[in-house]
Order: C-alpha cells, then structure tokens, then sequence
C-alpha cells in the first residue's frame, strides 16, 4: 500500500484480499437473512456468524475491536447501529440490521444489510427501500476524480426527497488493513471541501437512514445508538474500489449482487 493523503492506494494483491474478505462478508449475510424469521432471538445470529467465520477460516472483524463483544451488530427496529444480539426475539413486523465484518490474510470485509421480519408495514417497506436506493446512489458518485463528499451528497438527496432523515454521528470510512482508514465518508454534505477520490482507494459507504429525527442516543452498554425520538432506522453498506473506471462493489456473494429493495 501507498499513502495519498493519508489514505491508503492498495495494490493488486492487497485488492485480491480485500475481495475475498468482502465475499466472506456478503455470504454471512445472506445466511443471516436466510434465517431470518418471527421467534428467533438475535443470539442466533451471532451464533451463526461465528460457525461461519470458522468455516470460512477467517477471523471475526468485530470481535474485541474498541470492546466491543460480538462478532456481529444487530439491531432492530429503531436500533441504528452496534446493537448487541441477545435474547430478545424477532417479532413479526419488525426490520432487523446486520453489519458483519471478517478479517482475511491481513484485510477487512466489511458490509451490513437491513431485512423485514415477515409482512412488515408500509413505512418499514419504504424506509429500507430508500436506504438501499441511497447506498447505490452513493456508490455511482465513488468515482476517480470527485470529492469524498459528493457520496454523501447523493446519499443525503436520495434520503431527504424521501422524506427520510440521515444520522450525522455515524459516517462510512476508508477499509484495508484497519477496519476504519482514512477517508471518512459521511452520509450528508459538509460544508467543507473533501478529499478527492484516487484509483486503489477502498471505501465503506454505508447509509443509516431514520425515519425522524437523524439525531441519536447511545444505551447503557455503551453502544448501541437508538433514535432519539425511538422511530425506525434502517442500515446499508457495501464495501466499494475506486477504479480507473466504474466504482467495483467488493462486497458480493457467490449469489452475485442483489438489490433487495431497490
């Protein structure tokens, strides 16, 4: 790797690990939403994550990093982010967030989906929806050339359009050998200028849309993030290469990539 600004360029190799960390990622998720159903406590999933980084031969990317305790972040309903699994049982109607992150050779993978828990109502619908169309929306601004910031931008306008808020106190970030590298990538315009985006960057765009207030609480555990007004949120993220070209979405499974909602 070489530094640009203080953000890493990966080269060929560290790229080739960077994907398989990434299809490690994406094949966790799927299995997740797989399993996901009313009555199942969200331990389960934590306790499937770990099986499958041990079949994988991978390590946990979560795990111990900052103290955190779990290898994966689960957190429903008006959950944000860091969620912890627990005994508490999926309930029909409720929307569930996995973010999952694995180390492979030296690399993370790092990526987070949001599911319906059965028939969920309309707004629930919508805010996932609208999650993922910024998340997409984001990736096509993840070009050679532009401001960091223009990914946020479009996420922001995307959401907002929707009648959606974006959280501010969360951001995406840049990915490679540490789970957070520069640059930071918010979901919303600063007022300042930005890095711009160089070929062999890999960034972490990941969305986290509310359906009120965008401000948050953080819980007695010291980190799961609530909305503050207790509405829903919703939570997308793919781990993305800035190319000569088009942006490349790293985290993809053997299923290839699939828009949910969108």
């Amino acid at each position: 790797m070489k530094k640009y600004r203080g953000a890493f360029i990966k080269n060929e190799r560290e790229i080739s690990c960077m994907r398989e960390a990434n299809r490690v990622v994406a094949n966790i998720l799927d299995a997740l939403g797989d399993a996901v159903a009313p009555g199942i406590p969200t331990r389960d999933f934590e306790d499937l994550a770990r099986e499958l980084c041990k079949e994988y031969k991978v390590q946990p990317g979560f795990l111990g990093y900052c103290g955190y305790p779990f290898v994966l972040c689960c957190s429903v309903n008006e959950q944000v982010v860091h969620g912890f699994p627990s005994e508490r049982l999926l309930r029909e109607g409720d929307i569930v967030s996995f973010d999952m992150g694995v180390i492979y050779d030296g690399f993370y993978g790092d990526a987070a989906r949001t599911y319906p828990v059965g028939e969920v109502s309309d707004k629930a619908a919508a805010i996932m929806r609208v999650t993922e169309a910024s998340l997409y929306a984001g990736i096509e601004r993840a070009r050679r050339g532009f401001d960091v910031y223009e990914i946020g931008a479009a996420v922001q306008a995307c959401v907002e359009a929707a009648g959606f808020s974006v959280v501010r106190r969360f951001v995406g970030h840049g990915i490679g050998r540490a789970m957070h590298e520069k640059p930071e990538v918010p979901n919303f315009r600063p007022k300042m200028g930005g890095m711009p985006l160089q070929a062999g960057m890999v960034v972490a765009i990941e969305p986290m849309v509310t359906e009120g207030t965008y401000e948050v609480d953080i819980l007695e555990d010291n980190w799961t993030a609530v909305t503050r007004d207790r509405k829903l949120a919703a939570h997308f993220e793919h781990s993305v290469l800035i190319t000569a070209k088009e942006p490349e979405i790293l985290s993809v499974s053997d299923r290839g990539l699939t828009r949910f909602f969108c």
